[in-house]
């Protein structure tokens, strides 16, 4: 009895959720990408699996095997925290790039009875090329006079996947830093000369805390969930900045170009966190590929239309990110009615 009460919910609730608002067909959709805004698309989804009933599952393998994915085709979206280049660009069909929320990279730590950190991005860069070897160095205690230092081999740590997590950390970097600039430079994977490598800002996360005199990049949330301390750092006013939702979305006050393909880093904005960023969600432009039908084209630009909604920015800030500017999201419901099938518009908004 008890198993044929239970088979009987189940029918009703597949039945209630094949359709999508009595529109089309409920969807499953696929999409793969960029670790750090993932407790975000974990939650947006769900709520838009509940509005509309299509499934959404997301993968976090990194920004730069998200765009790979896509490229492949096998994926209906890549989710990136780097913007592609024109370069990427012109090795794909056409892209457009739906920007999701704010957030930032943060430098968190693991030092004993160290509370407050003050850090600069030469500092930053210093410790991570491997210039900087010792927790008590005389240029970190200068900027932490009031701080106990340990007399420690400072460990840095880093992804070991490309990442637009270190993108964003190592473009900051080349602005801040010309030996970094030179040395080094920007990009989702780069040849770290020192300290220990993570998968995914999860595995870069749990090596910090699990590791005496460690610092490393993470994207905030993932500091946020485990409790770890980490850095305020200096922006370009001189001022000792933490990443909160208001220092972050400083950081985007500033123009944004059409296609919405910007890095906010190193801004000069006041009260800016200086190592913040946008994370994107991108598709094709031209949704008929890789035998997907129009009803998945159409689930495809439902969802980012959702992501872009008040309701789904609002969850933003809950999950400790910050919510787009108006600006971002009104250019982005404008490129969005640019996305066809077959060359006919998708969009209704």
């Amino acid at each position: 009895m008890i198993l044929m009460m239970v088979l009987a919910i189940a029918a009703v609730m597949m039945s209630c959720g094949s359709k999508s608002n009595g529109q089309r067909e409920a969807q499953e959709l696929s999409g793969a990408g960029a670790t750090f805004p993932q407790p975000f698309y974990n939650a947006v989804f769900e709520k838009f699996a509940e509005v509309h009933g299509d499934i959404v599952a997301y993968g976090g393998v990194g920004s730069g095997s998200g765009v790979r994915n896509l490229s492949d085709k096998i994926v209906d979206f890549a989710g990136s925290d780097a913007f592609l280049s024109d370069k990427e660009m012109s090795e794909m069909d056409a892209v457009i790039h739906v920007p999701t929320c704010m957030g930032a990279v943060v430098l968190a730590y693991n030092l004993d009875g160290v509370e407050e950190l003050n850090l600069s991005g030469e500092l930053i860069a210093d410790i991570f090329a491997g210039n900087i070897t010792k927790w008590n160095d005389p240029r970190i205690v200068a900027m932490n006079p009031d701080v106990q230092l340990p007399d420690a081999t400072v460990i840095p740590v880093y992804r070991s996947d490309g990442s637009g997590t270190t993108y964003v950390f190592t473009d900051y970097l080349s602005k801040v830093s010309e030996s970094w600039a030179s040395n080094y430079g920007a990009g989702k994977s780069i040849s770290f000369p020192v300290g220990q490598a993570g998968k995914g800002n999860p595995g870069v996360a749990s090596i910090i805390a699990e590791t005496k005199n460690a610092i490393g990049y993470v994207g905030s949330e993932y500091a946020f969930a485990q409790n770890i301390p980490y850095a305020s750092v200096q922006n370009q006013n001189g001022e000792l900045v933490k990443p909160t939702a208001e220092s972050i979305s400083a950081s985007a006050s500033g123009s944004i170009p059409d296609d919405t393909r910007t890095s906010i880093t190193n801004s000069d904005a006041s009260g800016a966190y200086p190592i913040s960023c946008f994370t994107w969600l991108i598709i094709y432009k031209e949704q008929n590929y890789a035998k997907r039908t129009k009803e998945q084209a159409i689930a495809t630009i439902d969802l980012l239309q959702y992501v872009l909604s008040p309701e789904a920015q609002k969850l933003a800030s809950e999950v400790h990110y910050a919510p787009l500017p108006k600006k971002a999201v009104d250019l982005s419901l404008q490129n969005l009615k640019a996305v066809t099938f077959d060359g006919e518009p998708l969009s209704q908004k």
